[in-house]
């Protein structure tokens, strides 16, 4: 199984490395979470931990969340999610885990949805080559021309790349290097960008690719 924490986007920045180099990172406040459940094969088919992440007023959960959390002795918290865990055997409910699971130099997979943009057309969506900007040209600069063919087959096809929403997708960037680890303030240094805006909830995940 592979180590994985909940964690909140903070923002980006840079730091120097022992070489002079600078190097962008993006600071996530990584954790802690505490144990709800544990998954089991016998009752549920899978290995698993259900966590909870970020502290939250208990007026905001219903009768049954707060249930959950009494139950497990744990303070009610806003996000509620599966991850796996190496020590899942030694886990408890109620247990906390902090960004300490990962090293630093060890590789990671971020997990989280990117910023959403609402909806947009064809040139910012797709990229697409805008209409001259002449005589002759009217109303029509920034759409996306023609969708296809007249009386046969008289439909657009599928996959048509037309305006719509844009963003706010689940995306995974992999094999990102973990450059520092603050144990004291819960906080990971992951070299380059991640998913989403400031404030965004993460997946960070041990590598799977990685070495």
């Amino acid at each position: 199984m592979k180590n994985e924490i909940l964690g909140k986007k903070l923002g980006m920045t840079q730091i120097f490395a022992s070489n002079g180099l600078v190097v962008p990172v993006t600071v996530v406040e990584a954790g802690p979470v505490s144990i709800l459940q544990k998954k089991t094969e016998e009752n549920d088919g899978y290995k698993a931990l259900k966590v909870a992440f970020k502290e939250t007023r208990e007026s905001l959960l219903n009768k049954a969340e707060m249930g959950e959390f009494k139950k497990a002795n744990v303070s009610s918290k806003k996000y509620v999610r599966e991850i796996e865990s190496k020590d899942y055997d030694t886990l408890n409910v109620g247990d906390v885990i902090n960004c300490g699971i990962f090293a630093e130099g060890e590789k990671v997979d971020v997990t989280g949805f990117t910023r959403g943009r609402g909806f947009t057309g064809v040139i910012q969506r797709w990229n697409a080559h805008r209409n001259r900007m002449t005589h002759g040209v009217s109303l029509v600069h920034r759409s996306s021309g023609s969708m296809g063919a007249n009386s046969l087959p008289s439909r657009v096809f599928k996959g048509k790349k037309l305006a719509g929403q844009y963003g706010n997708e689940k995306v995974t960037i992999q094999n990102l290097e973990v450059v520092k680890v603050d144990t004291d303030r819960n906080v990971l240094l992951i070299k380059g960008a991640v998913p989403g805006p400031k404030g965004a909830i993460l997946s960070i995940k041990t590598a799977v690719k990685g070495k």
